[in-house]
């Protein structure tokens, strides 16, 4: 967890935040004195500049553990060396209301197309902004004019990885149909989510056939019949670094580090991954589980717990243990998140039709790409245009 004399300043933080919607005429508050500067992410590697970012984490409207200081700066750290991503913060008399990394990119999906876009990399699930409850509608506002003031070529602001429900949908929906800013959804998706009233036990009782449980049963027999059987589940920095070091090897050693995906595999996502979790670790975000035989790893996996929600970030199994389904045992064991404090469901962060977590975590959470038109009469004209080449149709806004 934060250190006490951190949280109390988060606590501090968070009360002195005025929400806009409560700033009207007769309500007998004032309104915030907003901002929103592009800052460069460098500026926050001392601990004191990020104190209102991790304010904001705590308290945002919706959570998203890529977007904190403790994964992001890291992962900008790996990967934009040349320092081209902004941090899109938007205050409100003095304090960190909302946060977005952006980019103005030059193709889109092998397109020569100038364009403003969310930045996402292959280890982020969610582009998700952090915005401060009540500050949804006028976070999204000022982003766009922001971009529109800085269209140049560009015609939209590419969005990806954003939920197709929730208050920044909806205030994203509003911002756009209330100045007939077109808008377009390109690509969506469904991935597993966990999100039940019901016990771990009952939950499994209902996803699974009893059969398949029957099997599960058989294969946890036969492998403890191997060895000393063990699951481990900790949320404390104990171990660390070596559990870590041990995901990596186990990662490395199956299909991913065969087809070179493997985050071992690369300098950057190694040291991504390794200063992640001591982040995590630092703020109270991480848990991590893992099944060994004997001491040994057969299945690994890491949870990023962001109240009300958590974010199965990584996990890897021992391909030379398949035929008992190690991993399958392991997300049985991940089935306690339904009982977990403060957790009311659980992203997989795993892609469309998983052949494994689909038929475990029963529901499901939409995710959608959205361009969204910026500059002038004439950008929004030629956005109009490639919005239809795209997908078949002239802008029909965010639903």
């Amino acid at each position: 967890m934060l250190p006490a004399k951190v949280n109390a300043r988060l606590v501090r933080h968070a009360s002195t935040l005025t929400m806009p919607d409560a700033a009207l005429p007769g309500s007998g508050r004032p309104v915030p004195a907003l901002a929103l500067m592009a800052e460069d992410w460098r500026r926050f590697d001392s601990a004191a500049e990020r104190t209102q970012w991790d304010a904001l984490a705590q308290w945002a409207a919706e959570p998203n553990p890529f977007h904190e200081s403790w994964y992001l700066l890291p992962a900008l750290r790996a990967l934009d060396t040349t320092g081209e991503v902004k941090l899109l913060c938007l205050t409100a008399d003095g304090q960190l209301a909302g946060l977005l990394p952006v980019k103005r990119q030059s193709r889109y999906y092998g397109h020569r197309l100038p364009h403003w876009a969310n930045w996402i990399h292959d280890n982020a699930f969610l582009g998700t902004p952090l915005v401060a409850p009540g500050f949804e509608g006028i976070f999204w506002r000022q982003v766009l004019a922001w971009c529109d003031a800085r269209a140049g070529c560009a015609t939209f602001l590419h969005l990806s990885q954003l939920p197709t429900e929730g208050p920044l949908h909806r205030a994203l929906a509003a911002a756009c149909a209330s100045r007939k800013r077109p808008a377009a959804s390109v690509w969506q998706e469904e991935r597993a989510m966990l999100a039940s009233p019901l016990s771990p036990e009952e939950y499994l009782e209902q996803a699974l056939s009893g059969k398949k449980r029957k099997e599960l049963r058989r294969q946890h027999r036969r492998l403890a019949e191997e060895g000393d059987l063990t699951v481990e589940r900790t949320a404390s920095a104990a171990g660390l670094h070596g559990w870590a070091r041990e995901f990596l090897e186990l990662e490395r050693a199956g299909w991913k580090g065969t087809a070179g995906s493997a985050l071992a595999c690369a300098p950057q996502t190694r040291d991504l991954f390794l200063s992640a979790l001591a982040g995590a670790a630092r703020h109270g975000r991480l848990e991590r589980l893992a099944i060994r035989l004997n001491g040994r790893p057969l299945a690994m996996l890491v949870n990023f717990l962001c109240p009300p929600g958590a974010f199965s970030y990584k996990t890897a199994f021992d391909e030379g243990f398949a035929r008992f389904s190690p991993g399958v045992l392991l997300q049985r064991e991940n089935l306690a998140l339904l009982a977990q404090p403060g957790i009311a469901w659980a992203d997989s962060c795993a892609a469309a039709d998983h052949p494994m977590i689909d038929h475990f975590w029963r529901e499901r959470r939409a995710i959608a790409r959205y361009n969204v038109a910026i500059g002038g009469a004439v950008h929004r004209m030629a956005f109009r245009m490639l919005a239809k080449k795209e997908t078949g149709s002239f802008p029909r806004g965010i639903a």
